[in-house]
């Protein structure tokens, strides 16, 4: 009896617990479902698990979104007002931090990146070195003005151009570190890693038509060379732009890159770092008394930065790098969280239709909007870095994304179109003009054809897809495709460019082996169950830690559930032991009614 009424005790809670959930006057409206007039809304928690059609959500119109934008409140105002100023602010030191993370990669890895650049290279060696020295400068802009000056100095133009190309590759790695800032939310990184990767998915399938058509038919150099005068002379200064104005002063107080060093390595007027240790101040430490080596000082106000020490050897400002890479990284990602979570507040309750709307341009036009910010900011870098967040949070599309990208890689070209107008060499010119080209070419090919432009989208929707299965694939990735592959190819083509029979033979032979290895891997993947084991195994793997971050808030749930089960429990048996003194009781009565109504018949 006590197992019946428990059931029924639990039944009932359940019931009563689903009739609360079922009122509408206390039920919170999470959802486009729940809401009365099916209408979606920014803030709805299933928003992108299965995104409507626009013949399903209706367009917007233009009035609608001004409505949205400009009708308010004055207390509506205020919020928006001190809303922006914090956004400003996020965003000052998210450049900031943008800023000390290119400076410090340059301090780290200034010198093997001059001694990378200054070899002579045959066309894959020339291509890794420029992911390689991209990757550790964060900065293609700066790649492709070393490789502009190293040209006016002598290096082969051929060679430049595929250090170029391999330039393009190298600078999305930072906005891929970027989205790397979304990993708390498996819907937000989903999106910005797919956001980010596009980039990189154009770069290489840019590449892979290009490199090899370069090496067969000299594409790039004979368009290019057809199109230069005999000489090209300029007296023109390199430009800054003005958002590196604003942030460089307070960057400059921390930490300067002297990549007089970086330039000096490769073009071969110094040997080694070593010659610029230690640094030594004959006087005040400032910049014209000062002997400086990785880390420089400001020439402009003469004052050394924080990290500068006198009497620094190369060790030393490697580690001053490398403490002020960890400071920027983590700048960085408290801005993104404040950048997100403040737009997010700012966006609640703005419906989607008006979102989609307001950033539904014409792609050609928003390759345009993308070409010029980053003409002005001078770094491709920070403009898909500052728009990876966006796509994350769902207010870009990828489909906006990708051509803002493209625009941002035609602007990047500019740098090294002033580099060359400073250099004497038309040789230099040619290769910014091939970095031009390079870029334009890639463009007419993954852009106007649907078919073709869905190829880097698709690409990238997979990459993004891969992180809900495992959110440790963004640091394979950028492991595998920066580092690793860039690194081996080299390596090959090192040996290869030995000219010698047993450097030779040890290329083919690791060729051979490496070829091997990776047909028997995708055979493994494709066609022997390999793509279901690991996605398995990483899916549970995934949901084991999911599972482990929950563990505590499920057991005190569950603590809570069943302390409360087992006061229903006590007050139940306490309930049935009186009902059942009752019912003895009520039954002692009816036999006493009994006898005294068998005593009446007797008598």
């Amino acid at each position: 009896m006590i197992d019946r009424h428990l059931t029924f005790c639990v039944l009932l809670t359940a019931r009563e617990s689903q009739a609360d959930i079922e009122e509408p006057e206390t039920a919170e409206v999470k959802n486009d479902k729940e809401r009365i007039s099916e209408s979606i809304n920014f803030s709805d928690s299933d928003l992108f698990e299965e995104i409507p059609d626009d013949d399903e959500i209706g367009d917007a119109t233009w009035s609608e979104v001004c409505r949205a934008c400009c009708v308010h409140e004055p207390q509506e105002w205020l919020k928006i007002f001190a809303g922006v100023c914090l956004l400003i602010f996020f965003l000052y030191f998210f450049l900031l931090g943008l800023e000390l993370l290119g400076t410090s990669a340059k301090i780290i890895g200034g010198c093997t990146t001059g001694s990378l650049l200054g070899d002579d290279t045959n066309p894959v060696a020339g291509l890794m070195i420029g992911i390689l020295a991209t990757v550790l400068l964060q900065s293609s802009s700066t790649t492709t003005s070393i490789v502009v000056s190293l040209v006016g100095g002598g290096l082969d133009v051929k060679a430049a151009i595929y250090m170029v190309m391999g330039a393009n590759i190298g600078t999305s790695v930072t906005n891929t570190i970027v989205a790397m800032g979304h990993m708390g939310d498996g819907d937000e990184l989903e999106r910005a890693f797919a956001g980010a990767t596009v980039h990189d998915m154009f770069n290489f399938l840019t590449v892979a038509i290009f490199f090899p058509l370069e090496i067969v038919t000299g594409y790039l150099f004979y368009l290019t060379k057809a199109m230069l005068p005999d000489e090209v002379v300029s007296d023109q200064e390199q430009w800054e732009g003005p958002i590196k104005k604003i942030v460089s002063p307070l960057g400059h107080k921390i930490i300067i890159a002297n990549e007089n060093v970086i330039q000096d390595i490769a073009t071969g007027e110094t040997e080694s770092c070593d010659e610029y240790y230690p640094t030594e101040c004959d006087g005040a430490v400032n910049a014209a008394n000062c002997k400086v080596g990785l880390i420089g000082c400001d020439k402009k106000t003469g004052d050394c930065p924080a990290f500068f020490q006198d009497g620094a050897d190369q060790h030393d400002d490697e580690v001053a790098g490398g403490v002020c890479l960890f400071l920027s990284l983590v700048l960085l990602i408290s801005c993104l969280i404040g950048i997100v979570t403040l737009l997010q507040k700012m966006l609640l309750g703005t419906s989607t239709r008006i979102i989609y709307k307001a950033t539904n341009i014409n792609g050609y036009l928003a390759m345009v909007i993308g070409m010029g910010i980053t003409i002005v900011i001078q770094s491709s870098s920070i403009t898909t870095s500052t728009l990876t967040p966006l796509v994350g949070m769902g207010v870009l599309q990828l489909e906006q994304m990708y051509p803002l990208t493209l625009g941002a890689n035609i602007g990047t070209t500019f740098t090294a179109i002033l580099a060359a107008m400073v250099s004497d060499s038309v040789n230099s010119f040619q290769v910014a003009l091939s970095h031009l080209f390079f870029n334009l070419s890639g463009i007419v090919v993954w852009y106007p054809f649907p078919p073709l432009r869905n190829v880097p989208l698709n690409m990238a929707r997979k990459l993004g897809k891969a992180t809900r299965i495992w959110r440790g694939f963004p640091l394979v990735y950028i492991a595998v495709m920066f580092f690793l592959v860039p690194i081996l190819l080299l390596g090959l083509s090192e040996l290869f460019g030995q000219k010698t029979v047993g450097f030779t033979v040890l290329g083919v032979f690791l060729t051979i082996a490496i070829f091997l290895g990776f047909g028997l891997s995708m055979f493994w993947w494709r066609f022997r169950g390999g793509k279901e084991s690991t996605v398995l195994k990483l899916a549970r793997r995934q949901k084991k830690n999911a599972t482990i971050q929950t563990l505590p808030e499920d057991m005190d749930y569950l603590k809570s559930e069943v302390l409360s089960l087992k006061s229903e429990v006590l007050s139940l048996k306490e309930r049935i032991v009186l009902s059942d003194e009752e019912l003895a009781n009520g039954k002692k009565l009816d036999d006493t009614d009994e006898e005294s109504e068998d005593t009446e018949q007797t008598a």
